[in-house]
């Protein structure tokens, strides 16, 4: 039987094998050790009832403590723990130019579907480049999505998002983001200000911007890789189609979570695979 259980993620919600859970009294005398496996779960041996003190530590990463009530048949649950990076262990992209592969990218935008529902819609075609500076904050960055590469996975709901309803992709074929800077929020986290053009609208804009790190691939090029993201608002940006199906239920949300997943390759031109 079990005693502490705990499932150990990173921030960005991965397991992180080898995580160590260390369970203590009050007094600070160790009680329990376990190490997380493969899918970032530990757990303890059974353990004293009462109070006592768990902590989660990998390396690398900020450390997490919590104080917990363990029963009378010894057993507890910490839930899911997600740990933040430390700052200096993480090794940022060297300086230069970055170019997006939109072979192993994503954009995909959500919004509620009669108050009920989220309706997901990927962009299939984006394009760009970031341009690392020595001093990371003051990197630099474009992106550019056809409008018109828009995917729910259902036709006819596709071609009502790329209408004047919509997208009005006849007239703004192209949606764009530039980013000025970066501000550390975290270990690995930033948020990245700068203005996006949609619908022919320009409104500022902030992505919170998680990176994931950066490594040689198969190709013998070096990849890193980003994920962002950001809530918009219809009206912000002239789209203010509001059907309403029932008792002021519209039939799609004002407000609109965009996702991004970005790997980019050093240099101002993707490889020849």
């Amino acid at each position: 039987m079990n005693g502490l259980t705990a499932e150990i993620r990173s921030a960005e919600g991965w397991p992180v094998p080898g995580a160590v859970l260390t369970v203590t009294d009050m007094n600070g005398r160790q009680l329990a050790r376990a190490a997380a496996g493969e899918t970032g779960m530990a757990a303890t041996a059974p353990l004293p009832p009462g109070m006592h003190t768990a902590v989660v530590t990998a390396p690398g990463h900020q450390p997490v403590a919590r104080v917990i009530r363990i029963s009378a048949a010894g057993v507890g649950a910490l839930g899911e723990i997600r740990l933040e990076r430390e700052a200096d262990a993480i090794a940022l992209p060297p300086p230069g130019p970055w170019t997006i592969d939109p072979m192993h990218s994503t954009v995909q935008a959500t919004a509620r579907h009669l108050g009920i529902a989220g309706i997901k819609a990927r962009f299939a075609e984006v394009s760009g480049r970031l341009d690392i500076s020595g001093v990371f904050e003051r990197s630099s960055g474009f992106a550019e999505i056809k409008a018109a590469t828009v995917d729910t996975g259902i036709g006819m709901r596709d071609d009502h998002l790329r209408s004047s309803d919509f997208l009005d992709i006849e007239r703004f074929p192209l949606i764009t983001f530039t980013g000025n800077g970066f501000r550390r929020t975290g270990g690995d986290t930033w948020v990245m200000p700068g203005e996006l053009v949609l619908h022919g609208q320009t409104r500022p804009v902030e992505l919170s911007v998680t990176y994931g790190g950066y490594g040689p691939d198969p190709w013998g090029g070096v990849r890193a890789a980003f994920h962002a993201e950001t809530l918009l608002h219809r009206e912000d940006f002239a789209i203010d189609y509001n059907a309403v199906v029932r008792a002021g239920i519209a039939a799609v949300g004002t407000t609109v979570k965009i996702e991004l997943d970005m790997e980019l390759v050093q240099g101002e031109q993707l490889p020849t695979m």
